[in-house]
């Protein structure tokens, strides 16, 4: 008998995709060939110069993340870094040639690397994670790399939510997405590559906290907005979240903490009620 997968048990709950993406404005994804161990920034994973330089810009950096990223059968030509500032109305991308991992404790993650237009699509494939990821990410990532360029899709390791695979992040937009198979993969990256959002797979932006992805998440449906630039966050009071859409009006929303359904937050983890929010516009 298969055994049953997070994913599978997540989605038989109804549970809701709204409000789950990762919350962080700063990405620095590291082109790394070959396995990875369970956790990135375990010990000798990189080396301990490596390891301190990394770790003192995720201090300094509020919201920040670290992701490996690889392409399978580039085994060739120098290493890649990207450092990515994914603001809600500010977004960059430096790209970064390394001749080898050790180069980054010498990296002034500030300053080096060169500007770039690119964009990234990364699709959690990260197998000694979580299976739902390895199953279901190898096959999405299969399916969008024919149609993507050299560096603009790759395979990554976790960046949240192991029940809601395959999960594909765009990069520096942040929006993140969760359920996509192979169908719907390539209409999904095509349309966020265009800054466009498919709501049925659409997870949140990770610019924003929890409870203005689930007032965005509201605000979009009700007024069918699935531009990225169709709203602005005006602030939060309280329990409500304001935002204003590119042409005026100013859109409110009331988000209360509930509880989601009892699922397994990964494979192999037991059931347990899930943090949920919901959302209602006012």
């Amino acid at each position: 008998m298969s055994p049953v997968r997070c994913s599978e048990v997540s989605l038989a709950a109804g549970e809701s995709l709204a409000a789950t993406a990762t919350n962080a404005e700063h990405w620095l994804l590291l082109e790394v060939r070959g396995a990875w161990p369970r956790d990135v920034s375990a010990e000798g994973v990189l080396s301990e110069a490596v390891q301190e330089a990394l770790s003192a810009w995720l201090e300094q950096m509020a919201g920040a993340r670290l992701v490996f990223v690889r392409r399978p059968g580039r085994s060739a030509g120098r290493q890649l870094a990207f450092v990515i500032h994914a603001a809600e109305s500010t977004a960059t991308v430096r790209r970064i040639e390394l001749d080898g991992a050790g180069d980054l404790a010498a990296v002034d993650f500030a300053t080096d690397g060169e500007l770039t237009d690119q964009r990234l699509v990364l699709v959690c494939g990260h197998g000694t994670r979580d299976a739902c990821c390895a199953l279901r990410g190898a096959a999405v990532y299969g399916a969008l790399a024919p149609r993507c360029g050299d560096e603009e899709v790759w395979i990554s390791s976790h960046h949240g939510g192991h029940r809601f695979a395959a999960n594909v992040l765009v990069l520096p937009n942040g929006l993140h997405f969760g359920r996509v198979d192979t169908q719907s993969a390539p209409l999904v990256v095509a349309r966020a590559l265009a800054g466009r959002i498919d709501l049925e797979h659409y997870r949140g932006r990770t610019c924003y906290a929890t409870n203005v992805q689930a007032a965005e998440r509201v605000v979009r449906e009700a007024r069918d907005l699935e531009s990225v630039a169709d709203l602005h966050l005006v602030g939060v009071d309280g329990s409500v979240v304001r935002f204003r859409a590119w042409n005026g009006p100013e859109y409110a929303a009331l988000v209360e903490e509930t509880v989601g359904p009892s699922v397994p937050a990964s494979c192999g983890a037991q059931p347990e009620p899930q943090k949920a929010l919901s959302a209602r516009i006012l």
